[in-house]
């Protein structure tokens, strides 16, 4: 996931401010509440206070002599406690020391804060105090399980005639860039691979979003080869309008579509009831929610190669073969040389970054 050490400013810290960002991510599995992070703030001054007191200073405020010994254990937790109370933690909280043990070289000094456990760290000196540590030893098997799962997802079933889904937002800019990397292989491949685009169980960009992806859903259903020609319209502009003229949709046609479909999965509805808002914040698109459920689509663009979600670069190159790597037998076409170079994110033709961003 996303260590040096840094100066401290001594400024006592009054207003709740937001922790370390490290520590936040790790302890995402349990959020804490507005007392529990003010508490969390009187333990990062105390951090303030120790790293300025240095060569014996830290004992003196605690009433110690510098003897040069090393406490341990016998690190006086009372005077501690009194000092932490005293002097850092306001607003009614308490710091209670419950226990001191060695660690790698350190002292582990356990912390209740208000019923809320901590640990923090202080070297053997008693001269630095550290609100917490970073376990290298934790990060690089997170590192590694998340390799071993990106590797289990990208070993697609092969078949003669690879089913390539493609699940995006029209409007997400992430989603719009894989589309402009991906239609280059589907011109390619051409036949030789069943191409679906679909889209997320919600929109992230209004009712413009479910308007026209009901439009490119219903291109789909009565015109679909004429898809890749609208989309590579629409994706220069975001003028769908212009793009239906330009590329000659059939407008009764997708009129028709367009509110059989509506109707069937109550889209505009949907959007004027917020009631049935996921979350209460975005409309929902229903069209795909069993296919959506099915491979836990959670944002766009997502990337299902025989019905196995994928991780793949946005530029075509990397999805041409991410694609034929799901054939038993890959035709010539997979030889071919396409762009390397991402597109940018976003309407209009440029080049851009493969960030791994997504709209979610």
């Amino acid at each position: 996931m996303e260590e040096e050490t840094t100066q401290i400013d001594t400024t006592t810290v009054e207003a709740p401010i937001e922790t370390d960002t490290a520590i936040k991510e790790e302890k995402k599995s349990k959020p804490l509440n507005k007392k529990f992070i003010g508490a969390l703030i009187a333990i990062v001054a105390l951090t303030v206070s120790y790293s300025a007191y240095t060569n014996g200073k830290l004992d003196a405020m605690l009433g110690k002599e510098d003897t040069g010994a090393v406490l341990g254990a016998s690190i006086d937790k009372a005077e501690m406690e009194k000092f932490i109370n005293e002097n850092l933690v306001s607003n009614g909280y308490t710091a209670t020391v419950t226990n001191i043990t060695e660690e790698s070289g350190l002292y582990k000094v356990e912390l209740d804060v208000n019923g809320q456990a901590y640990t923090s760290y202080m070297t053997k000196d008693e001269t630095k105090f550290f609100t917490s540590a970073i376990d290298m030893e934790e990060i690089k098997k997170a590192k590694e399980d998340a390799a071993n799962e990106t590797a289990a997802t990208s070993e697609v079933t092969k078949s003669e005639k690879p089913v390539v889904e493609l699940f995006v937002m029209s409007h997400c800019p992430y989603g719009t860039q894989i589309e402009k990397g991906m239609l280059p292989v589907v011109k390619a491949l051409g036949d030789k691979i069943d191409f679906e685009l679909k889209f997320c169980d919600y929109a992230m960009h209004g009712e413009k979003e479910l308007n026209e992806q009901i439009n490119q859903y219903c291109i789909a259903q009565n015109e679909p080869d004429k898809l890749v020609s609208y989309l590579e319209c629409f994706l220069g502009a975001g003028d769908g309008t212009t793009c239906l003229a330009q590329v000659g949709i059939d407008k009764n046609k997708l009129g028709s579509c367009v509110k059989t479909t509506d109707n069937q999965y109550q889209i505009t509805a949907g959007f004027n009831d917020k009631s049935t808002w996921k979350s209460g914040t975005y409309p929902v698109f229903s069209i795909f929610q069993e296919d959506v459920d099915a491979y836990g689509i959670t944002g766009s663009p997502s990337l299902v190669v025989n019905g196995t979600k994928v991780s793949a670069g946005r530029d075509s190159q990397s999805l041409l073969n991410s694609v034929c790597s799901a054939f038993e037998n890959a035709p010539e076409e997979c030889n071919q040389a396409l762009s390397s170079t991402s597109p940018s994110a976003g309407f209009g033709y440029g080049e851009g970054s493969d960030s791994g961003a997504s709209c979610e």
